[in-house]
């Protein structure tokens, strides 16, 4: 033992030369503490173990003497000690990062190093995820600031020290209000981070493109996040990369998959569901012009697309379900490494010059195993391409069927058309169906128009026909001359995309009218409403036909899409698609232009058209500089924007020249609005220059609009309904819409539809916090007559409170925090916290800190905000609590605490009393002497919470004397209320028995199982008995009265409480003041002049012990008449507090470092 002892001594100390514990502050400040190994010769030094705090650094210490020391006596020498030392703790260090990492994940261990930094650094918890980190300096003022950006899923945080200085930055994404690329003479190639409190800029990036583009990619999803509680999934199905990516994050590598796969389904008008697996180089045979085209071919789960390099040189897009063939063609010099693809419309596509053609041949494989064969239906246009105007054969729908009798069927008198799924719906376009016999289908015009057709077909001959067709410049151009009538629904679903979605989606649309069928809610109700002001002029639209297609697919629409339902403007684009298709094809061109082409067009707020609006203004600025200040200037833009982009120019031109704006549309997207936007300013440009005011710029505008005009049209005309706007005695100057059409695309057609999804993130951000902005300036009205805070105040608090919750979207465990926003509520609805979150911003901002009573104090506030017991309070039940505790007197202050108490002690059925105190209350103004007496249960937590409250205040000795006088007076008060308020046990029983009990009572009063399982709740009993037995004793009861003045009111013990609180009870606090509370005086003992500073005890501890006496209560007027009697007392409830600086705090201590915050330093140094 001896020997063993005399070892471990020896490993001490040889240890102690060995180890050098260093507890300093290095220059990064990331590891405050470390713990160093070094050998006594040698001036090199090994970082065994770091820490943030000396918490931290004392457990790693005293494993290493626990699991270390021992073993180091074994060696000879120090180079083998240092050699044994460095291998245990890389070997610990690699076995704690590989328990630490899923097996899942992907993301190296130098990027895993990081994560777990910043999360350190910034005190961010795991479920925030690092996207990726960038070296690169902040610019302070003139002096940039070289350090770290870490760009995480809803954070960008920086951290840098130098020379000293610290700078901890952590900006949330939802709060970026612009985000720019630029470069200055001041400011080098940057990034410039804009908020609405400050801007930030950050240079010397290695990539600076990258950092930008995946800065912009998290504002967009936390914009999304605010705008529809579109929250981040992570895509967990992301095939692993075919070669390992070096520093790159599962999160990086999703997020540039999502980019990749926006602007593919973008190009080629592709569902949403479309995802991207990869693309090459390649060159596509062209036989309408003989050529080998470069460009690139990219493969999805469902089609094959090829865009080549020259800008509408050629757009391909085929569907895997119709492929029928795929094989390799023997390789030339000429043709190198072919591949071509058949259909089944007898086309064959062959591409050459693919650099890894046997691996792409195997994904194609693969894909089309996966394709479903789908029959398609009887009615699909294509088939009717084939089989040219030959009908289809109509079944009859059977007689019990629910849709048997239909609008369309009433009316036509004829066997109902059944398609996708046998639902009943329109065979063709309405305009067929009420297309007037017109002189004009004789006349030049009727010839023009069988000249486009056969243009048409010529066109279909050499560049095919169908989903399969070579898109090229030559398209356009016959596109820009006007679609013929014949062939503009077919062509509209082509352009659209709307084709695809409908032949995968067979008895979708059938599916949606049968079940939205007989259903209202607010989106029918707005849809009927707008049914007969959907282009009325149209006979098709004035009978029952055209208006029960019309309602069955905007009906169908909102029951797809609940979050849009039924926007106005909807219905003048649905009734035009329903001119030129039957009813599924205008359902399935609604849904490209609500979720793809027109995004966020038709919400509530109408965010995607402001968002153009302002492309549009800024494009205004860049063509037309002179005219866009003095458009600003009359405030037109926004005024004339929405008309024109809602509704495609179909509300403000005469319907046949709107329709061939939507001819352009469906081809070139928006990007076909804006330059025609920006032709008719620059038309009208000289006229409105002169324009005094904003009447007079509308009315130039509406008059020109009304005399665009469609020469070339074979359909009668039809009178437009848009206001007859006339000035002067010179007739209207006629504009012809292809001479429009054409002068757009002669000065305008510069615009790139990328350069738009550019600007339209830009102007995303702008709108979207703009819009957040105006809900804040709108909550903030509606609550500031009610509340004691100013503006400046409310709107701080606002900015804390939607914080709180969008924190618990981002961070909470099931994410139920997304749901609980309903965008159809009020804005003062919206937001809405739960007690946790309320908890958390309480305890940062009451000013009522009572250390660790303070969460059982704020738990109790929750539960009297929560007025409709959903366990959500919105943002004016939350800054009413707040007031109650900031502005006031002292009486209110103290109200405010007195109900926060009553609750203590309740039985669980507290519901029945919350309804008897709401309905109480309602008829009148609640005043002191509507409160209920105090317990003495609730009065102990009453005196608790004071204590608690005072143990950080300055003069908190003076106010725990003032707090002990004032507990001390009114708990013998109780006492002596207590004497004057008992009555004989034999004459209750008498009264009992001699009367018979009111049913009203026994109506409103809880259980008897109930009053048995709680000595509070049978004082209502016992009030009623008393009152039974008011006419035996009137004397009596008014000298008792007279005797006790208020502390007598009504409701002793009343049942009227707010809510059980039993979790917050102590037993040393209770036993010591009830100890107290239960002395025993003689009224006779008291005159008018005694001052009560002690109690007669000694008999009260024999008595009760350290039980509760029920039968004692106080008044809230006594307690408050005993406050004011204490000058401590008053001055530190009627003290001002800066609610501001509690909020600037808030904000420092939300992010403190959560391993090495002051706190924690103090707390271990003490």
């Amino acid at each position: 033992q001896w020997l063993k002892n005399q070892l471990v001594a020896e490993a001490r100390r040889f240890w102690r030369l060995h180890i050098l514990v260093a507890i300093i502050w290095m220059h990064a400040r990331v590891a405050p503490y470390r713990i160093l190994h070094q050998t006594q010769d040698s001036q090199v030094y090994w970082a065994v173990a770091c820490g943030s705090s000396r918490k931290e650094i004392t457990k790693h210490w005293e494993w290493l003497e626990n699991n270390l020391l021992q073993t180091l006596s074994i060696f000879d020498n120090e180079e083998d000690i240092t050699t044994f030392v460095k291998g245990k703790i890389h070997g610990i260090i690699a076995e704690e990062n590989k328990n630490q990492q899923p097996q899942s994940e992907e993301d190296p261990g130098k990027f895993k190093e990081a994560e777990l930094k910043m999360r350190k650094q910034f005190g961010m918890p795991e479920v925030e995820k690092l996207v990726n980190y960038y070296s690169c300096s902040y610019w302070k003022g003139r002096v940039p600031r070289q350090g770290w950006l870490y760009l995480t899923v809803n954070h960008l945080c920086f951290y840098s020290f130098l020379l000293g200085k610290e700078v901890t930055l952590v900006i949330q994404w939802v709060d970026v209000t612009q985000l720019e690329k630029n470069a200055t003479l001041l400011f080098p190639e940057c990034i410039k981070v804009s908020t609405r409190d400050s801007e930030l800029y950050f240079s010397m990036f290695l990539n600076i493109n990258e950092t930008f583009k995946l800065m912009e990619q998290l504002a967009n999803i936390a914009m999304r996040q605010l705008l529809d509680n579109e929250s981040f999934l992570q895509d967990k199905s992301l095939p692993k990369p075919r070669k390992p990516l070096k520093n790159i994050s599962a999160l990086k590598r999703d997020l540039d998959a999502r980019a990749k796969n926006e602007c593919y389904r973008a190009t080629f008008r592709l569902p949403k569901d479309e995802c991207l697996d990869g693309h090459t180089d390649c060159t596509l045979w062209t036989p309408f012009n003989k050529m080998h085209i470069p460009g690139q071919m990219f493969v999805s789960n469902n089609y094959i697309c090829f865009a080549s390099k020259a800008e509408e040189a050629c757009h391909l897009i085929i569907p895997l379900r119709e492929v029928t063939i795929v094989e390799k063609a023997d390789s030339s010099s000429v043709l190198p490494s072919p591949l071509s693809i058949s259909t089944k419309s007898k086309m064959t596509f062959f591409f050459a010059n693919l650099k890894d053609r046997d691996f792409l041949v195997q994904r194609i494989s693969d894909f089309l195993q996966r394709t479903p064969s789908k029959k398609p239906c009887v009615s699909d246009r294509e088939w009717k391409w084939n089989l040219g105007d030959a009908g289809c054969e109509v079944p009859e729908l059977p007689s019990s069927s629910p849709l048997a009798v239909s609008p369309t069927s009433a009316l036509n008198n004829r066997p109902v058309n059944f398609c996708a799924g046998e639902v009943p719906t329109a065979s063709q376009g309405l305009l067929k169906l009420f297309r007037r016999n017109s002189e004009e289908l004789l006349g030049p015009k009727g010839a023009k128009e069988k000249m486009k057709e056969e243009s048409w077909n010529i066109h279909f001959f050499e560049y095919g026909r169908g989903m399969c067709m070579y898109r090229t410049a030559k398209t356009r151009e016959l596109v820009q001359k006007g679609i013929p009538e014949n062939l503009r629904g077919e062509l509209w679903l082509l352009f659209s995309g709307a084709w695809n979605e409908m032949v995968t989606h067979p008895g979708y649309y059938g599916d949606l009218v049968e079940k939205s069928m007989g259903k209202y809610n607010l989106a029918t109700e707005e849809i009927e409403r707008d049914l007969h002001r959907s282009m009325p002029e149209h006979p098709a639209f004035q009978n029952e036909l055209g208006i029960a297609a019309l309602r069955r697919v905007l009906t169908a629409y909102a029951f797809r899409n609940p979050t849009i339902g039924y926007c106005q403007a909807m219905n003048i684009v649905t009734s035009v698609l329903l001119l030129y298709c039957n009813e599924e094809e205008a359902f399935w061109l609604l849904v490209a232009l609500c979720e793809r082409m027109l995004p966020d067009y038709y919400n509530t707020r109408v965010v995607g058209a402001l968002v153009d609006q302002g492309i549009f203004e800024e494009l205004t600025r860049e063509y037309l500089p002179q005219l866009s200040e003095k458009m600003q200037e009359l405030g037109v833009i926004s005024t004339i924007s929405l008309s024109w982009f809602l509704t495609l120019f179909l509300s403000v031109m005469p319907f046949e020249s709107a329709v061939v704006i939507v001819d352009c549309f469906f081809y070139e997207g928006i990007k076909f609005i804006l330059q025609v936007s920006l032709a008719i300013l620059d038309a009208n440009m000289e006229k409105l220059l002169q324009c005094c005011d904003e009447g007079e710029a509308m009315t130039i505008l509406g008059r020109y609009l009304d005399n665009v005009v469609n020469r070339q049209s074979v359909s009668p005309p039809i009178p437009h309904l848009h206001a007859l706007l006339t000035s002067g005695d010179d007739p209207p100057l006629e504009i012809d819409i292809f001479d429009l059409i054409k002068t757009s695309y002669e000065k305008f057609s510069n615009l790139k539809a990328d350069d738009i999804e550019q600007m339209r993130f830009k102007q995303r951000l702008k709108v979207i916090q703009s819009l957040e902005d105006t809900a804040k300036k709108s909550v903030v009205r509606a609550v500031s007559s009610d509340i004691g805070f100013s503006i400046e105040e409310l709107e701080e608090l606002y900015v804390v409170f939607k914080a709180k919750y969008l924190m618990s979207c981002y961070w909470g465990n099931n994410r139920a925090a997304a749901a609980r926003r309903d965008q159809s509520l009020p804005y003062l609805e919206q937001y809405r916290i739960d007690m946790e979150q309320f908890k958390e911003l309480f305890i940062s901002l009451t000013p009522w800190s009572c250390g660790a009573h303070t969460p059982v104090l704020a738990g109790r506030l929750f539960r009297l905000l929560d007025e409709n017991r959903d366990s959500l309070i919105n943002f004016k039940e939350f800054v009413t609590g707040m007031s109650g505790m900031y502005h006031g007197d002292l009486t209110d202050k103290l109200k405010i605490l007195y109900k926060l108490h009553l609750g203590h002690g309740l039985p669980q059925d507290y519901r029945y009393y919350l309804r008897m105190w709401a309905k109480e209350k309602e008829s009148k103004k609640e005043t002191i002497k509507d409160l209920p007496k105090m317990s003495q249960e609730q009065f102990i937590e009453l005196c608790k919470t004071l204590y608690n409250m005072f143990s950080e205040d300055p003069v908190e000795q003076e106010l725990y004397h003032a707090i002990a006088t004032v507990a001390s007076l009114l708990l013998r008060i109780g006492e002596v209320g207590k004497k004057f308020s008992s009555r004989p046990v034999r004459k209750s029983e008498d009264c009992k028995t001699n009367s018979t009990q009111d049913p009203v009572s026994e109506e409103e009063s809880p259980t008897s199982e109930q009053s048995q399982n709680s000595a509070v709740e049978q004082q209502p009993q016992a009030d009623h008995e008393d009152k039974t037995c008011g006419d035996a004793q009137p004397e009596k009861n008014q000298q008792e009265n007279h005797t006790l003045g208020d502390g007598s009111g009504e409701g002793q013990g009343s049942p009227l409480q707010l809510l059980s609180d039993d979790e917050t009870k102590d037993d040393m606090s209770m036993s010591s003041y009830s100890m107290v509370s239960t002395g025993s005086l003689q009224c006779e003992d008291i005159a008018d002049d005694t001052v009560l500073v002690g109690c007669e005890g000694g008999s009260a501890a024999a008595r009760y012990g350290s039980t509760i006496d029920t039968d004692w209560s106080i008044s809230f007027e006594q307690i408050l008449a005993s406050m004011l009697t204490e000058t401590a007392l008053v001055n530190y409830f009627e003290k001002k507090v800066n609610i501001l600086q509690k909020i600037k705090d808030q904000k420092k201590v939300e992010r403190q470092f959560s391993s090495s915050s002051d706190y924690e330093l103090s707390s271990v140094s003490g």
